[in-house]
């Protein structure tokens, strides 16, 4: 595999995509030497076909506001690949929300579902239409003018989509409502339902949850135990409150979370209430998080900054892509951080994981520590094609068992000596099952 060539091209062909060149050139340099070890590989041209989503739906979304005015968003769903099953992966509406972060998400989304062992491909969907200071009656307009155009392509067998930033249970709901009217059929075709008509219990709080079982693996692995270790977590949606909630259960102390105004140092914790306290700034629609220190006195904000300056055991960014850079990587090295591991997809910059990774820091990237979401979609999808409900000790069961799955994966492709290198272990584990189905199904 010539990689700089292909990335060149891919330059030329996708201009200003950064997210997605990022993404493409971070697993090509991981998976070269192996890819060259396979002929068969190079012969049906593998990696110039997984490079590319099998197809992208873009379309206007029109809707009206309870003043009657008219606005028009752009919806997308960009089908990555369904070697291993149908394409499974997550709707963002945001007003960042481009095709260049789709395509990122949805290749990502490949090879995160692939280590999971269940059968699912890769896809990733959204809007430039964001919910914050959204009454209900605009996202349900909103949602349901999307879903008139997305439903064609979606189904339990063929496409099954679930949320993301910006979408929630109540953004769920809506679109199943409109595509359980427009298809006439009730089935699993999306995931993080609620639990009255086909939802998974854990669902909400699963890539936190996943994430931190993840991570327990990580530092066992090297002797060492999670309680009593300090941990800064940035964002304060689904993914930092999970990670907060089972960070705590096992001993770990949460010292901060983090918004678009700045973020919150507790230097006692955040568990108990406090906990729940985020799920109320949350919902409230401001997306700040700077009342949490007006609520606890033992809290200090800081407007404008980021928590990775925060001398901790354990960094997990849980809010978007690109959220901690060199600079932020350098801090936490100084600070001798034990680990860092992305709960977000692509959370650190390409300049960060290089910086964790010649330094020798146990370093998780998304694909990996942040499966717990989409692998309890996964068996949210089961539980619909059985037609039953598990109750949460299976579902978390399930959860432990396919995280540790994860991890032996990546133990076992990224051992570098001492060093387990966990971006390199990821991304070949991930890569391998995908290109020996694509192999076996031939040239499609």
């Amino acid at each position: 595999m010539k990689t700089e060539q292909l990335l060149s091209s891919l330059e030329v062909k996708h201009p200003g995509e950064k997210e997605y060149l990022q993404a493409v050139k971070e697993v090509l340099h991981n998976v070269e030497d192996v890819y060259n070890e396979h002929p068969e590989f190079e012969k049906a041209k593998i990696i110039e076909r997984l490079v590319e989503p099998d197809r992208i739906l873009t379309f206007r979304v029109p809707w009206v506001d309870d003043q009657g005015e008219v606005h028009v968003n752009i919806g997308y769903r960009v089908q990555f690949n369904n070697a291993i099953g149908p394409y499974k992966g997550g709707i963002r509406f945001h007003a960042s929300v481009n095709l260049s972060i789709l395509k990122f998400l949805g290749f990502e989304q490949v090879f995160k579902n692939a280590l999971t062992s269940l059968p699912m491909g890769g896809a990733k969907g959204g809007s430039d239409f964001s919910t914050t200071g959204r009454s209900d009656g605009e996202v349900m307009r909103f949602c349901q003018s999307y879903m008139t155009e997305l439903w064609r392509i979606i189904g339990p067998d063929t496409d099954v989509p679930a949320g993301d930033i910006g979408v929630g249970g109540r953004e769920i709901g809506y679109m199943y409502g409109m595509y359980k009217k427009l298809a006439h059929e009730h089935t699993g075709t999306f995931t993080g339902k609620g639990l009255e008509y086909g939802g998974s219990i854990l669902r909400p709080e699963a890539t936190g949850f996943g994430g931190l079982y993840f991570v327990n693996q990580m530092l066992n692995n090297q002797g060492l135990d999670i309680k009593g270790k300090t941990v800064a977590l940035s964002g304060f949606g689904n993914v930092a409150w999970g990670a907060a909630l089972k960070a705590t259960e096992l001993g770990a102390k949460v010292v901060t979370i983090s918004g678009p105004d700045g973020y919150i140092y507790d230097p006692e914790g955040i568990a108990g209430d406090k906990i729940g306290f985020m799920l109320q700034l949350r919902s409230s629609g401001q997306d700040i998080v700077a009342p949490y220190a007006e609520e606890y006195s033992s809290a200090v904000f800081y407007a404008n900054k980021r928590p990775w300056e925060q001398k901790v055991d354990i960094a997990l960014p849980c809010a978007t892509q690109n959220e901690l850079n060199d600079d932020d990587a350098r801090l936490l090295i100084s600070n001798n951080v034990l680990c860092v591991a992305e709960l977000s997809n692509m959370g650190c910059t390409a300049e960060a994981v290089n910086l964790f990774i010649e330094n020798k820091c146990l370093f998780a990237p998304g694909k990996a520590a942040n499966a717990g979401g989409v692998a309890t979609s996964g068996l949210e999808m089961t539980q619909n094609a059985m037609h039953i409900f598990w109750i949460p000790e299976e579902v978390d069961a399930q959860l432990q068992q396919i995280m540790n799955k994860i991890h032996a994966q990546c133990v076992q492709h990224g051992r570098e000596g001492d060093y387990i290198n966990y971006v390199k272990g990821a991304n070949i584990a991930g890569f391998m099952k995908v290109a020996k189905a694509m192999i076996a199904q031939g040239v499609v």
